[in-house]
């Protein structure tokens, strides 16, 4: 699942991912993403962080606090790569952080790690 209040992110992330063979859910918030997360039950998911409305820290960790989606992977996405920003998406419960623009190999090597049945 990407999840991204850009339009391009999220249609580079979904075609790059595809071309690959995964299945892409996209969301454009939290919100979305959470009502999607329940139903579709996404292997991993990719977060931004900058979101209006439930900003990616809140979106994971909402997902994390959940026992059912607690083992599922966030990777958070952002244009930020400062350390305070990765350790927020640590102390959230992120496994990985992600700076944009990421690139296909960055994006495949998440799954790869953190998905073991690709």
């Amino acid at each position: 699942m990407v999840i991204d209040d850009s339009k391009t992110i999220r249609r580079t992330a979904e075609t790059l991912l595809k071309k690959e063979g995964c299945d892409v859910l996209t969301a454009v918030d939290g919100f979305e993403a959470l009502a999607k997360i329940s139903d579709q039950k996404p292997s991993i998911i990719f977060v931004d962080i900058m979101m209006p409305r439930l900003d990616g820290y809140q979106t994971c960790a909402l997902i994390k606090n959940n026992p059912q989606f607690r083992a599922t992977p966030v990777i958070m996405l952002s244009s930020k790569d400062g350390l305070f920003d990765k350790a927020r998406g640590r102390i959230v419960g992120a496994e990985q952080y992600l700076t944009k623009p990421f690139t296909r190999d960055e994006l495949l090597g998440a799954i790869h790690r953190h998905v073991t049945s690709v």
